[in-house]
């Protein structure tokens, strides 16, 4: 099963236990054939709301299995067997859950899809419940006595409440999770779900008009000469194995016979078979990719030849342009309003400036064209009595305004990183696990470089030599 119907089912199992029916949404959560460990504990949830202990014993192991670090995996197990009356049991694993917070005083699941916090205190507020169980009062004081030096928050006043339990020898109430929170899917993986228009509509982004003042990827463009008074026929496009198809999502490979492809690729199918899986060619690889991933695609050259009336004039000679070829902009007194400036950078922009303008005047509408700041641009150009780039700034303007020929002028930009923007360093609270390919992986202590803030609640940075984006409270300034 691809990870795009893990995720489709495990959206619609949250949707169903939002609705209260727990039933149904048990059921769809045991219909996902590769369950992850966040799946088995929602199931594990389940299955302890409806009192059935053993089920959720055994999901709890599996949960655990997959992930062996989820301390509140490990929680839920030991509130498990504290119904089921194995009180050492639970007592190992209420344990084991205080170890795997790794002595900070919570830990907030909501980065992971999970909005609860686990903190210590209410975890040692459980294990002293189980030692005053098993008749080790002294151990249950021990373990309050803890807590309380770790409670953080005014609202655990039930550990004021255990304590004075204890001194009487009285038992006192579990800490339990609230039921029906589960972990979510990423919100950001369900709107992928749904089917978008990735190629948009088409612009133009240069002119084939010499006179035209454009932006784009090439430089202007001379007129065709001698155009054929008839469209000439479409070429026979070069035989291609398989149909070509376009990819709609992203699909990352869990094994190495899939393919790894992107929105927008351009796949060529080889097979589809019965299992909705399609043997693909991409850049000169073969793999499986989900056949429901691709669109077919249409790339069949087609023309229309354009009726021309009967003419007594000699076949040879092509027809006059239809319309009328645009002029240079001119002043009233007909001398050219501007100087024609062109920019080589990563593509060729046009500009038309004023002669004898300042420095600022002309970085500014080149940062502005460029869309770029103007503290990352620099200007170079070439003397007439030399081959070598000069660097622009206001001492030149003189010289280059000399340089002017028919009215026109090259220049060189290059940007670099703009010195006004500092990438910020963060250190890291707490250890973060990457869950998926984009997260960043780090300890605690590190010291991470913000690169981008993605919302509110996760940012980009960079650790360690690698790039990811991970949880924003797991960080702190410095």
């Amino acid at each position: 099963m691809s990870f795009v119907n893990t995720l489709r089912q495990w959206d619609e199992a949250v949707a169903y236990v939002e609705k209260g029916d727990i039933s149904s949404a048990l059921r769809t959560f045991l219909a996902i054939e590769e369950k992850i460990s966040k799946i088995n504990y929602n199931i594990g949830c389940l299955h302890l709301h409806n009192d059935d202990f053993d089920a959720a014993e055994k999901a709890f192991d599996s949960s655990i299995g997959k992930d062996e670090h989820l301390a509140v995996a490990f929680f839920q197990r030991g509130i498990t067997f504290y119904k089921k009356e194995k009180f050492e049991e639970s007592l190992l694993d209420f344990q084991q859950t205080f170890k795997e917070l790794r002595g900070n005083q919570l830990i907030d699941y909501k980065p992971l899809g999970l909005r609860y916090k686990l903190y210590a205190c209410e975890v040692l507020h459980n294990i002293g419940l189980l030692y005053a169980k098993l008749g080790k009062w002294e151990k249950a004081q021990e373990n309050l006595l803890t807590a309380l030096n770790l409670r953080t928050e005014a609202k655990f006043s039930h550990i004021d409440q255990a304590l004075e339990s204890i001194l009487k020898q009285k038992l006192f109430s579990l800490v339990e999770i609230k039921p029906g929170l589960l972990f979510k899917p990423n919100k950001n993986y369900v709107a992928e779900l749904e089917k978008k228009d990735y190629l948009g509509k088409a612009k133009v982004l240069s002119s084939i008009v010499p006179a035209d003042n454009f932006s784009g990827f090439a430089p202007l463009q001379p007129q065709v000469e001698d155009v054929p008074s008839t469209p000439k026929a479409p070429e026979v496009l070069r035989a291609l194995e398989g149909e070509p198809h376009t990819v709609l999502y992203e699909f990352i490979p869990e094994t190495k016979e899939e393919l790894a492809v992107l929105p927008g690729n351009i796949v060529f199918v080889l097979q589809r078979g019965t299992d909705n899986w399609a043997s693909v060619i991409f850049n000169e690889r073969r793999g499986l990719v989900p056949y429901n991933f691709l669109e077919p695609l249409d790339i069949t050259v087609a023309s229309k030849v354009v009726p021309v009336a009967p003419s007594n004039r000699n076949e040879q000679i092509p027809d006059p342009p239809r319309r009328r070829a645009p002029s240079k902009p001119t002043t009233s007194n007909g001398v050219s309003s501007g100087c024609i400036v062109k920019v080589h950078f990563m593509f060729t922009i046009v500009i038309c400036i004023k002669p004898g303008q300042p420095y600022t005047a002309m970085l500014q509408m080149i940062s502005t064209k460029l869309k770029l700041p103007a503290s990352a641009l620099t200007l170079s150009y070439v003397k007439p009595d030399s081959n070598e780039r000069v660097t622009v700034d206001e001492s030149e303007m003189q010289v280059l305004w000399s340089c002017v020929k028919n009215n026109r002028i090259t220049l060189w930009c290059s940007a670099s990183e703009d010195r006004s923007e500092t990438r910020k360093k963060m250190v890291a609270l707490y250890s973060y696990e990457a869950s998926t390919p984009e997260d960043l992986a780090f300890s605690k202590g590190d010291v991470i470089t913000v690169l981008s803030k993605v919302n509110e609640e996760w940012f980009e940075g960079e650790c360690n030599g690698k790039t990811g984006i991970f949880p924003s409270s797991f960080v702190i300034d410095p």
